[in-house]
């Protein structure tokens, strides 16, 4: 079963394949390119914090369980 975290972090590691790609071209980036990467980053940024909400969710929710 995929659980929510491990379907973001699949979706992690293709965005910043493709933004390694990008700084990894030899040509400066074109507009579109740069838009791209704009994009691309702050969609990483979104989903980053969505896995620091999902562990802190789950840190808690262990505490919880060890003190009831």
């Amino acid at each position: 079963m995929t659980t929510p975290a491990n379907a973001i972090k699949r979706e992690v590691r293709v965005l910043i394949e493709c933004q390694i790609e990008t700084f990894g071209q030899p040509t400066p980036l074109t507009s579109s390119q740069l838009r791209k990467f704009h994009h691309r980053s702050e969609k990483l940024k979104m989903l980053c914090q969505e896995l620091d909400r999902i562990g802190t969710r789950s840190v808690i929710k262990q505490e919880l369980e060890r003190a009831a």
